[in-house]
C-alpha cells in the first residue's frame, strides 16, 4: 500500500480533484480512470483510518472527563 504524506485536509482536495476530473471528461481513457480510481482508494483509506484515530482519541477524552 503506497504511504501518503499529505494531511487529512490535503488528501480530502485531492479526492474531490479526482472526482471532479472523472464527472467533467468526457475523454479520459480506462488506463487513466484505473490509475485515478487507484488513488482514490489510497486516498480514501488514509482518511477512513485518520478518522478511526481520531474518533479513538476522542473517545478517551470523553471518558477521562467522564470519570
Amino acid at each position: 500500500m503506497t504511504k501518503i504524506k499529505l494531511t487529512y485536509t490535503e488528501s480530502i482536495a485531492e479526492l474531490e480533484t479526482i472526482l471532479s476530473e472523472l464527472e467533467n471528461n468526457d475523454n479520459i481513457n480506462l488506463e487513466n480512470i484505473a490509475d485515478k480510481v487507484k488513488r482514490a482508494t489510497v486516498l480514501m483509506d488514509y482518511c477512513k483510518k485518520q478518522l478511526h484515530v481520531l474518533d479513538e482519541e476522542l473517545e478517551k477524552m470523553i471518558l477521562e472527563l467522564e470519570s
